[in-house]
């Protein structure tokens, strides 16, 4: 069983890659765009968590919040925004609130506050904890809580995106990973622009990952990337 989580943004792109780190990480996503639409979802699919954006349209994060607390005391929640001002949090937390992350955040962070609240709740139990965390390969080691990338040589923080690329990388080992599938699973489409980009994240993992010389990232022209080791 993995755990529910609804997870409510208005922002498409955020939304899209934070709750494909969720999924990756082990948890079942329910995404809404407003806090109407949350509420109605909410009543029909109670979640273990719930991660709001505060600023949104039809009904704000504050008065979701509320409106969660009077059908559910003992789910916790999670506000995620950009409102970082003292008398936002105090806000956040008087409304139902059991921690806030100011954006941005690291994606690391955000699983670490939910295991603790799932465990402070009562909910996190050991034979039901999201996936493994920790990937090693050659001599280094992917953690995709953290983000941290561990080489022979040093421990370097990864962004989210150098995360999802590794960890792709990681799941194709040893095969063609085409160009095309990084592009519309992380960037969500494969336009010039994100192309261009995704060579550049591509260029900082090799630069890493040369610590390990048994480790080969080669990109093959017009196909895409493998991952040898």
């Amino acid at each position: 069983m993995n755990y529910k989580v609804l997870y409510v943004e208005d922002e498409p792109t955020l939304a899209q890659i934070i709750s494909e780190g969720l999924r990756s990480s082990g948890y079942e996503v329910v995404v809404a765009a407003d806090g109407q639409q949350a509420l109605e979802v909410f009543n029909s699919n109670i979640p273990d968590i719930c991660i709001l954006d505060i600023m949104m349209p039809i009904k704000d994060g504050y008065s979701l919040a509320q409106d969660i607390r009077e059908k559910e005391s003992n789910i916790p929640i999670i506000f995620l925004s950009a409102k970082s001002l003292p008398e936002d949090v105090i806000k956040g937390f008087k409304s139902g609130g059991n921690d806030y992350l100011r954006k941005p955040f690291n994606m690391g962070k955000l699983l670490v506050r939910m295991e603790g609240l799932l465990t402070r709740f009562g909910t996190l139990k050991e034979d039901n904890l999201p996936i493994s965390s920790r990937k090693r390969f050659g001599a280094c080691e992917l953690d995709t809580l953290t983000q941290q990338l561990k080489t022979p040589i040093d421990t370097y923080s990864l962004s989210y995106k150098e995360t999802a690329l590794l960890e792709l990388l990681l799941s194709h080992r040893n095969t063609l990973l085409e160009r095309h599938v990084p592009l519309n699973k992380i960037w969500g489409d494969d336009s010039y622009y994100n192309a261009r980009s995704m060579d550049v994240f591509m260029s900082h993992l090799r630069k890493m990952l040369k610590d390990d010389p048994s480790i080969q990232l080669m990109s093959i022209r017009g196909a895409g990337y493998k991952f040898i080791f």
